[in-house]
């Protein structure tokens, strides 16, 4: 029998193509149309090449806050992914209580950016705020607009407050689809809840973790309001990460062609990262299954 191939089903993706195409295709075309030119106003520009890009990735200000924003990264990823496995470890599986945890849970991720910042812009004040009142009371002399290691660690810990609920409820939903015949397996064969974890668990969250990493590492690495509000990239230039940097060129000096080039740049940064981490967590599983076979 010859089987039929009807291609009228493409019909009907194409509103979202077409939706696609004018919310991110024609703005990136117009980003990289800017980033070889030098634009003085509407009607007079220049072409430059590749100039804009020689300029940003010689720019000392830019490798620094393109290091600043790797630090803070890692950092935090390497904080929220244990963090976030440990609390959906933790968490209650049935009954009221399990729904009261995932509300409690899910409440940080409710509030909006800059909502949040402005909350430990409050909670950090020596006068009035609960974190820096008390630190200050123990006797160490908290201040995040003069100690660039208190900004960091405070913006270190508004992220994890803010972010590790999404690690934690993703990973609670890998937790929930484990099979019990896994479980009942290990009761028979006596094993320890670590072996549980390392054998069960883990490798049944791999595909969790993989968005979870992805998502939080992207969004991290484009991390705006949050600092924004809490520090304005100080003390100094201490917490200026890579998106404060675009958006002061952009907007406050109106510089549209290095701002273009740095924009291309850091969506590159941003798709490089992601494809390694991708590819490294994939091939580890692979491995891992091969190795096991």
């Amino acid at each position: 029998m010859t089987k039929v191939r009807n291609n009228r089903a493409w019909w009907l993706i194409l509103p979202m193509l077409l939706l696609v195409a004018f919310s991110a295709i024609i703005p990136l075309m117009t980003v990289v149309n800017y980033s070889v030119q030098d634009v003085f106003d509407a009607n007079t520009r220049f072409f430059t090449g590749t100039e804009w890009f020689k300029e940003m990735l010689n720019d000392p200000a830019l490798q620094a806050a393109v290091l600043r924003q790797f630090a803070f990264s890692l950092t935090v990823l390497a904080i929220e992914v244990p963090l976030g496995i440990g609390i959906a470890l933790i968490m209650p599986k049935k009954g009221w209580q399990a729904s009261a945890v995932l509300i409690l849970v899910t409440m940080p991720l409710l509030i909006p950016w800059n909502v949040v910042g402005s909350i430990w812009q409050i909670f950090t004040r020596g006068d009035i705020g609960l974190m820096g009142w008390s630190l200050r009371e123990l006797g160490y002399g908290y201040n995040i607009t003069a100690s660039p290691v208190d900004a960091w660690a405070t913006i270190i810990l508004m992220d994890v407050w803010h972010w590790t609920p999404l690690i934690a409820l993703l990973c609670y939903s890998g937790l929930r689809s484990i099979p019990d015949a896994y479980y009942q397996a290990a009761r028979i064969d006596r094993a320890s809840k670590w072996a549980v974890f390392r054998y069960i668990q883990l490798p049944k969250l791999t595909n969790v973790l993989v968005i979870g990493v992805l998502l939080r590492f992207m969004h991290s690495f484009m991390i705006y309001a949050e600092p924004f509000v809490l520090t304005g990239g100080g003390p100094g230039s201490s917490t200026t990460f890579l998106s404060q940097s675009l958006t002061t060129m952009a907007i406050g000096q109106q510089d549209l062609g290095p701002s273009a080039a740095f924009s291309l740049i850091y969506f590159l940064i941003i798709l490089l990262v992601s494809w390694v981490f991708y590819t490294a967590i994939m091939n580890m599983q692979k491995d891992k299954q091969d190795g096991e076979a």
